[in-house]
């Protein structure tokens, strides 16, 4: 692959042109870069010069760090970023996801005077409407979490959305969401901006190298960063692959000529989430593109483009979008269009973008799948990632978008096709609660799934395995239940009571065959050492004991809740959730020392586990001391039967449900 390489330690600010040069909109051929020799080390080398990788630059120029690299195979910020929309939005359904908007809001806003560099920062908040109750529902969810986080908001009525913008068609809207201090942006001139800042807090800052074709080699790195578009075929390229689920759809919006009265510059950008549209002024006309729900996905043989082109246009696929535009403006029908945008952007499989260090390559960090997000995420994400490579950890929880939440399965181009044609979509539908993927499914399935699928179960999804969520009974309308999306009464609701009933006061039996399982053995003391050192609770317990500990990092933080047991005095056995699998594995192989005494093995495969819970009716109070509700320790036997090869029955106590766990190889 050929890069352009800028190197944030090798260049004065002073350099002509810099601060004039947007290379957005540059003519400037490749020949008339400058070139340097490439340092032999770095502290970090960042792969991808868009908004993501000069934000982490400039927060990592911040803490200290002077031996930076930035590559950049194309122009500076003339990758996706330069077709961002420029619309900086607060409202999000995660509170990670606010408190990174809200900080790349604050950032963006004193960029200009920080570096000198105009970055068409304009506050002109933000208006989302709602054409349905359950939509209304869903914006006051997001204004209370707003408010809690310090972000100014407020619900509206229709009345008060025309008063605001009385463009607007607003006979069929039920409310919406007014956020004041929302804003527009040039993300290419942002992208800029955080470069040339970087620049001034290194002692040799900022140069731009030509093209070069040869393979680019750096003797030494202690952080390795991809916030690159093509971050997937980059994970790929390592000697030691790193998976990083994303995959590249084609998104589209239109740029018109100005209004007879042009827009002012602080009109407020509306989103339609009912119509699936985004509105926002544009040089006094209209820039509006949406998320349609046949969206169309791009790049899936990998293929690489020096800096990323606008895609060709499709009035066709266009034309849902462009008539829910007309009907919510309708004045808009006699406008001169100028252009329709087609540009690639990525996508992941549960709609949160990834950060983090891959589990398999220590110091490779990733920032990338912004999900049509990234100028609104930028500077918070940069930001903690930037704390991660410095500190070893972000200063906020930010578990919700790690890289290690996804495990290989997920990781497939066939797999990731499939899953952004829902994702895309999904942006702007309604997320109720308990609302699942239905593309990529069956990918991992316990045993006893024909079994339980036969009985009438319906599914959900954790980390890619299949879990019974509950089970229809004879008389009810499937069709009902799988399209029952309300934050109003579900139709599943009396269903599930009923099965907790049963819990509660009969016999059930629940498939927990996903949940992640390790067996961690030794030689000698190793395995409880290692243990001792990296969980809270003390696993120093007689054969057969279940200890319920947490696994601490150095600041006495939880990484992970779970379960050990003991199973003979050098042989443990460890349950967490299933989605850890992947967190648990790298966090104990990273705090492992290498000895060849001391085996860690996913057995998660092997175990089949399958927990019978014994319910207590109010009027029958056991009296046996072997069944009673108050004992408090917690047993494993692990034993051969004919049928199984290896039996493991535990019997937890976290609850007053009496019973045990039975898992089988």
């Amino acid at each position: 692959m050929f890069y352009r390489l800028l190197s944030i330690a090798r260049r004065r600010r002073t350099s002509p042109g810099w601060q004039n040069w947007s290379l957005a909109r540059s003519n400037t051929s490749t020949a008339e870069a400058h070139s340097i020799t490439l340092p032999a080390q770095a502290q970090v080398v960042i792969c991808g010069g868009g908004i993501m990788g000069t934000s982490v630059a400039y927060h990592l120029s911040k803490m200290g760090w002077t031996d930076i690299v930035l590559l950049e195979q194309g122009r500076l910020a003339a990758g996706s970023t330069r077709f961002c929309a420029g619309i900086l939005s607060t409202a999000r359904q995660l509170t990670i996801e606010q408190k990174m908007a809200d900080y790349s809001n604050r950032l963006y806003h004193q960029l200009e005077q920080e570096t000198g560099i105009q970055t068409g920062y304009i506050r002109t908040g933000s208006i989302f409407l709602a054409q349905t109750q359950d939509r209304l529902i869903s914006l006051k969810r997001i204004n209370s979490s707003l408010n809690v986080t310090g972000i100014p908001s407020e619900i509206i009525s229709p009345k008060k959305v025309a008063e605001l913008y009385p463009l607007l068609n607003v006979h069929d809207l039920v409310g919406a969401m007014h956020v004041p201090e929302d804003a527009v942006v040039s993300s290419a001139d942002v992208a800029l901006a955080l470069a040339s800042a970087a620049s001034q807090n290194v002692l040799l800052p900022i140069q731009i190298l030509e093209l070069i074709k040869k393979p680019l080699e750096i003797n030494f790195f202690s952080r390795g960063l991809t916030c690159s578009f093509w971050a997937y075929e980059l994970g790929l390229s390592n000697e030691k692959p790193v998976s990083i689920p994303l995959h590249a759809c084609e998104h589209f919006y239109l740029l018109t000529r100005p209004l007879e009265t042009p827009l002012q510059s602080n009109t407020p950008t509306i989103v339609d989430a009912d119509g699936r549209i985004y509105i926002r002024n544009w040089q006094g006309g209209i820039l509006s593109g949406g998320f349609e729900k046949n969206p169309k996905p791009i790049f899936t043989e990998g293929k690489n483009q020096l800096e990323i082109q606008n895609l060709q246009e499709d009035w066709d696929h266009f034309e849902p979008l462009l008539s829910s535009l007309l009907r919510r403006m309708p004045e808009l029908e006699t406008l001169e269009i100028m252009k329709l945008v087609n540009c690639p952007e990525t996508f992941t499989p549960d709609m949160r973008c990834i950060m983090g260090e891959s589990p398999v390559v220590q110091g490779y960090f990733v920032l990338a799948g912004m999900n049509s997000a990234g100028l609104s995420f930028g500077g918070g994400a940069g930001k903690y990632l930037a704390e991660w490579m410095v500190h070893g950890y972000p200063s906020e929880n930010v578990w919700d978008l790690d890289l290690k939440r996804f495990g290989a399965l997920q990781s497939s181009r066939t797999f990731l096709r499939h899953r952004v044609m829902e994702v895309m979509p999904l942006i702007y539908d309604l997320k109720v609660p308990r609302w699942d993927f239905q593309t990529g499914r069956q990918l991992r399935t316990s045993p006893l799934y024909d079994r339980l699928d036969a009985q009438g179960a319906r599914w959900m999804e954790k980390h890619g395995f299949e879990r019974p969520k509950y089970f229809v009974p004879p008389d009810k309308d499937l069709l009902a239940l799988e399209q029952s999306k309300t934050f109003y009464k579900p139709d599943w609701f009396d269903i599930v009571e009923a099965e907790v009933k049963c819990c509660k006061e009969a016999v059930c039996v629940i498939d927990m065959s996903s949940f992640t399982k390790f067996e961690i053995t030794s030689t000698g003391d190793q395995a409880l050492e290692i243990l001792q050192y990296l969980f809270s609770n003390d696993l120093d317990v007689p054969v057969g004991h279940i200890v319920h500990t947490g696994m601490l990092n150095e600041g006495g933080g939880y990484e992970n809740d779970c379960s050990i047991a003991r199973l003979s005095k050098r042989s443990f056995f460890m349950i967490s959730p299933t989605d850890q699998q992947v967190h648990c594995w790298a966090w104990l192989k990273k705090h492992m020392p290498k000895d060849n005494n001391l085996l860690l093995e996913d057995v998660t495969w092997k175990y089949t586990g399958n927990r019978v819970l014994l319910g207590q009716p109010n009027e029958k109070k056991p009296t046996d001391p072997k069944v009673s509700s108050t004992f408090s320790f917690f047993w494993i036997l692990k034993s051969e039967c004919q049928s199984w090869s290896s039996v493991v029955e535990h019997l937890p106590s976290m609850c007053e449900a009496l019973g045990s766990i039975l898992s089988t190889s």
